[in-house]
């Protein structure tokens, strides 16, 4: 799901040296073209594109707003056996306008539909139509069919569970750094006990929640729309399924845009990536902690990366003592921060909160960080799913020594993310299902249409060699680098150069001769905290609100996932 080193330190050759081949039993993947698999996904999408989508009003239990319509679209819940069990995915569209919004006279054609996932593994892509509303969308969504859809597991598309998600209003919690034997223990029995609530509450079917099923489920998905070639934009985790449709399904490909690429490599899939990212995020940690030091004025912080370091350490302890308002503690403000990861427009708010945290005002932080029991159930089933595919998807170590020892190695030198990232993982040690082995995602000249590759330099989700290993491995694909920047998902975003290419990639099927790059985004400024209770959205009306939380919808479904 992620690749890179630690950029200039002992990291990259750290790194080099580290993992040591899962265990377990990995059946042949893909199945070969006159498999059952491919024979069940040839006879769902006839059957889909017969029946269409009936788009209409959205359920109630989808809490969207009136701009959107909504359908489903059905298909086997395993492909082999496409006339035994069936679920139904949900899906939402807002149709093309077919209004240029540079000349208000002019009629723009329309292309057909744009489908897109915002990664995960266990997001949602429900809200994403409505992200056409935005300045920078309007454009495509002029001649596109904004289409979002909810992958099997989530949401109301065949739900998974793992744990009643009342579990997750627990806090605070602990974040150990450097965590004892003792903490250790609890963590592996948490994990074993995560893994079987899995396999209990979702029954034998979960072993069919898989990438691969994902992007059978896209051509099912792209025959009911009526589409005989699909467009398709992926965020993290979607272009890593989206890259196996394109291998899959090379003749079923119209254009195709992947944003913040996962390095599909089958080494990688899933453990090898996700020591990559621990790695990833201790240099994007030094980012942040750098631009707070150079706005040291606003928050107090320190005069050096090292200095506001010893600041969110001091918060770290203190939280251990007496968590924020009874609710956050270690664990939650490292989550709050690891978000700040991602996206760089959170800096402003997580470091306006620590600030005022040290200086004795806990609420900005209790917003931030504090649990939202609202959302407990939506994150429970999106940590159920990722947990489910990424275990089901490779072979991972069923020895903890091997974690203890790959990760005890890398957290020396990349601290921010390591043990947490572990915890997150480690069900997949004691995973009761079988492990498939990764495909070997790779096209042959002429077998793909042209693909567009979006990347950030810094991104520490999916980190930067993600990105040039799937360009390696999709023939005639371009890459399109923000250089010095590490925001994760860029496409459609704050800057114009990539949106550029984006735009005609996307309306003109046009793409630069080589591999392109744009200089970074501006970095955020920095909030006073007097401003802290002014409004972000600046929505003047309520497509503008709606869009707004689209966005946000789409940026935080990209990549939050809630430990087990």
């Amino acid at each position: 799901m992620r690749a890179a080193v630690l950029h200039g330190t002992a990291g990259s050759l750290l790194l080099t040296g580290l993992v040591a081949a899962p265990a377990g039993g990995a059946p042949a993947w893909p199945a070969p073209a006159g498999s059952a698999e491919a024979r069940g996904t040839a006879v769902a999408a006839e059957r889909a594109a017969a029946a269409g989508v009936r788009f209409g009003t959205c359920a109630k239990e989808e809490r969207l707003p009136g701009n959107l319509q909504c359908g489903t679209v059905t298909v086997p819940l395993d492909y082999a056996l496409p006339d035994g069990k069936r679920i139904k995915l949900t899906v939402s569209r807002v149709k093309a306008t077919g209004k240029d919004p540079h000349n208000a006279k002019h009629k723009v054609p329309r292309q057909g539909a744009l489908v897109y996932n915002p990664g995960g593994p266990g997001a949602s892509g429900m809200y994403f139509p409505l992200i056409g509303f935005l300045p920078e969308w309007k454009p495509i969504g002029a001649a596109y069919d904004l289409v979002g859809y909810a992958p099997r597991g989530v949401d109301r598309s065949a739900p998974l569970s793992c744990r009643d998600p009342r579990r997750l209003l627990k806090a605070p919690l602990e974040s150990p750094t450097f965590p004892s034997e003792a903490y250790k223990k609890e963590r592996i029995a948490e994990a074993k006990a995560y893994a079987r609530g899995c396999a209990q509450r979702s029954g034998p079917g979960l072993r069919h929640y898989t990438s691969l099923n994902n992007a059978r489920d896209l051509d099912v998905l792209r025959a009911a729309l009526g589409e005989r070639k699909l467009t398709f934009m992926g965020a993290s985790y979607g272009t890593y399924f989206g890259s196996l449709y394109a291998t899959l399904f090379p003749s079923h490909v119209r254009r195709m845009v992947f944003d913040s690429a996962v390095n599909p490599d089958p080494e990688q899939i899933w453990y090898r990536n996700n020591l990559d990212q621990s790695a990833a995020f201790e240099v994007r940690w030094a980012d942040f902690r750098a631009w707070m030091a150079r706005h040291d004025k606003v928050y107090g912080l320190g005069r050096t990366p090292e200095e506001v370091l010893r600041s969110y350490e001091k918060a770290r302890a203190q939280l251990a003592a007496k968590p924020a308002g009874g609710k956050v503690g270690p664990a939650q403000l490292q989550g709050a921060f690891l978000q700040a990861g991602y996206f760089d427009d959170y800096w402003p708010q997580r470091a306006l909160a620590l600030s005022a945290y040290l200086k004795g005002d806990p609420k900005p932080l209790v917003q931030v960080a504090g649990p939202h029991p609202e959302a407990a159930a939506e994150q429970e089933n999106g940590s159920a799913v990722y947990t489910a595919v990424e275990c089901n998807d490779a072979s991972w170590p069923t020895d903890w020594r091997v974690w203890d020892r790959d990760n005890t190695r890398l957290a020396q030198v990349a601290p921010f993310e390591t043990w947490d990232n572990v915890w997150l993982n480690l069900p997949c040690a004691y995973w009761s299902g079988p492990r498939q082995k990764p495909l070997d995602v790779r096209t042959l000249p002429g077998e793909l249409p042209p693909t567009l590759i979006l990347a950030a330099e810094r991104d520490a989700a999916t980190p930067y060699e993600g990105a040039k290993e799937l360009q390696r491995r999709l023939w005639g694909s371009v890459l399109v680098t923000e250089n010095g920047a590490g925001t994760h998902g860029i496409g459609g975003g704050p800057n114009k150069c990539v949106n550029g290419y984006l735009n005609a990639y996307l309306l003109e099927g046009r793409l630069p001769e080589r591999s392109a790059a744009c200089a970074p985004h501006a970095e955020p400024k920095p909030q006073a905290p007097d401003s802290r209770a002014r409004g972000t959205e600046g929505a003047k009306d309520a497509k503008g609100a709606a869009a707004s939380k689209a966005s946000a919808r789409v940026a935080t479904a990209k990549t939050v996932r809630q430990a087990p």
